[in-house]
């Protein structure tokens, strides 16, 4: 049996790797366009690599997937974090968790995995070729028990093989190979990324963080998008956990909007609007003398406490004594309802994560094969499947890949 895998990310590898194990007697060949493989995994993590996240419940696991999350559940529950930390525990590469349960190697350096990976394949027994460019891929035969594909490369060459699976993550050529071989695309446009903001409430301000803050879509007609989470205030805007989230699972109401559209934000999202101004006015009986921008009365990071009374009005020696009950009225609106505008968006780190590919009710996700094509198989992010920062979309790259694996040398 002749097995070709296109793409040489972390999808393809696992699932050269899953294959080899599966069935010794297949000869898998891996084609990768570059002349360096996993270049995704080389930079990810900020050059650590966030290999997974530990994560155990598939229940709780595939609600990290803005799409394709009731897809993966079943994959999840044969193939999922605890399963690819022990793949690379016995090949070498023990995995340490950090606070926010993110996973790296113990070395913290992401050519531990990049090693750990090419060594597995090599000696498995996958054929990696590299600055092989695959230019076009045919279905040979329409016999679904005995399919059979034409592969040509740039260089002219032919090869002829019995599966093929493709992994080429969000490059356009996989979208190409796909369509023509019966598959529906779905539009593809960027998740996960920061907001642009020009806004005199943030100016200066960049590295104030916040533990906890509700973000909400105010432009979204459809359905509500709403996220919560740590807010980092940056240069050009907003980032952190909540803005990463709510870009994710907003992704195509944001493309929608042209990145341009009302974000409301509630940086004290364990109170109401009744509570915050109670609070403010007990801080106002008990510390009448003292300046307002002093100190904030509520949980707030000083810096940003002191923006907020200034652009509501409230001079450097404005004491407590003298704040009116307008002006107290129109902090607690900006600690609890803020209004933004987004002004775009900006590249989260070096990576680029997209929602879009393969419409995934065309998909097998028992086997990961191609409903429309015998033989096919696809896994990783050329799929429509997106996950939130965290280690989540890897995980679903070692998923799908290792399943899609196993299963096409059956």
């Amino acid at each position: 049996m002749k097995i070709a895998i296109i793409g040489g990310g972390a999808a393809g590898f696992i699932a050269g790797i899953s294959a080899a194990a599966k069935n010794s007697r297949a000869r898998i060949t891996l084609f990768e366009a570059t002349r360096k493989p996993l270049d995704k995994v080389r930079i990810s993590g900020g050059g650590r690599c966030n290999v997974t996240h530990n994560c155990f419940d598939p229940l709780e696991l595939v609600k990290n997937y803005p799409r394709g999350a009731k897809e993966l559940l079943g994959p999840f529950s044969r193939f999922q974090p605890r399963e690819i930390i022990a793949w690379f525990e016995a090949h070498g590469v023990l995995l340490k968790t950090e606070s926010d349960g993110r996973m790296f190697p113990v070395t913290d350096k992401s050519e531990t995995v990049v090693n750990c990976l090419l060594d597995a394949a090599r000696e498995s027994g996958v054929e990696v070729r590299l600055g092989a460019r695959v230019k076009n891929i045919e279905s040979c035969s329409e016999n679904s028990k005995s399919p059979e594909f034409e592969i040509k490369l740039s260089d002219g060459a032919r090869q002829k093989f019995d599966r093929v699976l493709l992994a080429t993550g969000n490059s356009p050529q996989g979208y190409r190979f796909s369509a023509a071989l019966k598959h529906e695309i779905v539009s593809c446009v960027p998740s996960l990324f920061t907001f642009k903001i020009n806004d005199a409430r943030l100016k200066g301000l960049a590295g104030v963080s916040f533990e906890n803050a509700t973000l909400t879509l105010e432009n979204s007609s459809k359905r509500k998008l709403e996220q919560s989470g740590p807010l980092l205030i940056t240069h050009w805007g907003l980032s952190g956990p909540a803005a990463l989230k709510l870009s994710a699972w907003g992704a195509r109401e944001l493309h929608e909007y042209n990145y341009h559209c009302k974000l409301k934000i509630n940086f004290l999202p364990g109170y109401n609007s009744n509570q915050i101004y109670s609070a403010i006015a007990e801080y106002k009986m008990q510390n009448g003398r003292k300046r307002i921008h002093s100190a904030s009365p509520v949980v707030l990071p000083r810096r940003y406490w002191g923006q907020i009374a200034g652009v509501s009005g409230v001079s450097e020696t404005d004491t407590w004594s003298g704040i009116s009950r307008a002006t107290m009225n129109k902090i607690v609106s900006e600690l609890s309802g803020a209004v933004f505008m987004i002004c775009g968006k900006g590249i989260f780190k070096e990576e680029f994560v997209t929602c879009g590919g393969v419409k995934l009710s065309e998909v097998d996700f028992k086997t990961m094969q191609s409903k429309r094509c015998p033989g096919l198989y696809f896994a990783g992010e050329l799929l429509d499947i997106d996950g939130v920062t965290g280690g989540f979309n890897f995980q679903s790259a070692w998923t799908t890949g290792w399943i899609a694996g196993e299963r096409m040398v059956e």
